[in-house]
Parts: C-alpha cells; sequence; structure tokens
C-alpha cells in the first residue's frame, strides 16, 4: 500500500522529528565512563566564587585568563552560572551567563548547564574536599575537565591527587591549560 502525504502533512512529520531529535540532543548530558559524581552534594555549599586552575582547552575559554565561574541560586531553583575570563589576545574580559540544574536528585554532584538554551553539557563534580575549597569537574566525555579551587591556587597534594583521578579515567592531562590567575 502506497500512502500520498500533502506537502503540509509532510512538513509536519519533518518538523516533529527534527523537534524530536533537538529535544533528545538538548537533554543529552552524560559522565565519562568510570568517573562517579561526588556524593552527598550540597548545592548551597558549592555555590559562590571559584577560580579556574586548569581545564581542557576549547573554542569558548580558548586564549582565557583570570577565569572565574560565579554560582548563585535562581528564583526557580536552578543555579545561575556566570563564567568570566580575560583574553589576553583581544584584551578585552569575556562572559557567559548560563542555568543549571542536577540531574538525579539533590544528592548527586550530576548537574546540567546551558549556556545556550535549550542545549546543555554534563558538568560533573567527580571529586570535592571536605570544606567545598577544590573541585575537579568532569564534563559530558574526556574532552571536558576542570580544576576549580576558591583560591587562586590549588596546594600541590591536590593538585596531584586530582590528576591522578583523572588520569585514571582516561583523560590526557598533558593537554590541561594552567590557567593564569596573578
Amino acid at each position: 500500500m502506497i500512502f500520498k502525504l500533502q506537502k503540509w502533512q509532510l512538513g509536519l512529520a519533518i518538523g516533529i522529528g527534527a523537534a524530536a531529535v533537538a529535544v533528545n540532543f538538548a537533554a543529552c548530558v552524560s559522565i565519562p565512563k568510570g568517573a562517579v559524581a561526588v556524593s552527598p552534594f550540597r548545592t548551597d555549599r558549592y555555590l559562590g566564587k571559584w577560580y579556574e586552575i586548569a581545564r581542557m582547552d576549547f573554542k569558548f575559554e580558548k586564549n582565557l585568563d583570570h577565569v572565574t565561574a560565579e554560582y548563585s541560586k535562581n528564583a526557580d531553583g536552578s543555579i545561575r552560572v556566570v563564567n568570566k575570563g580575560y583574553n589576553f589576545v583581544e584584551e578585552k574580559w569575556k562572559e557567559s551567563v548560563g542555568k543549571a540544574k542536577l540531574v538525579k536528585g539533590q544528592e548527586s554532584a550530576r548537574l546540567k548547564v546551558s549556556f545556550f538554551w535549550p542545549f546543555y553539557a554534563g558538568y560533573n563534580v567527580i571529586a570535592l574536599d571536605p570544606d567545598y575549597k577544590y573541585a575537579l569537574i568532569a564534563g559530558n566525555n574526556l574532552s571536558y575537565l576542570w580544576i576549580l579551587s576558591r583560591d587562586k591556587a590549588v596546594p600541590e597534594e591536590i593538585k596531584a591527587a586530582y590528576l591522578k583521578k583523572a588520569q585514571s579515567l582516561g583523560y590526557d592531562t598533558s593537554k590541561l591549560v594552567w590557567t593564569k590567575q596573578d
């Protein structure tokens, strides 16, 4: 049996299909194989200003130093994310504002972050000291990794432990960019 579709029916079918793909893509956040998010996780303790110590470089942070991330609560319960850094090539400050939401309930440090709605990326806190001063963040895959600190530097023992953990998950830590904070 052959079906004949009207132009509007074909357009509607294509539109619905495209929307379904976009929604699925937009909601797709993951964690690298073998990585485990910190649990329990206290969002309120994580809020505030963090200094980027190191990152896997990517397009949106290219040529940035003095990078900070500031997290605060939005009225709807989501987390406001403000990333800021100085582009030393263009000699100007850059800022991106986004929104984060917990992925797996209130206890796990798995979040999804969006700077371009409706697209989200994984933000997984995979190491965090008890005082919430130092954090190791994994993205969706082995192309995204950050070391954050409440101070502009991190103790060598924390740095070594975080590098070891990242390497054990398959990260090539020789590709890390060490952010200038001075």
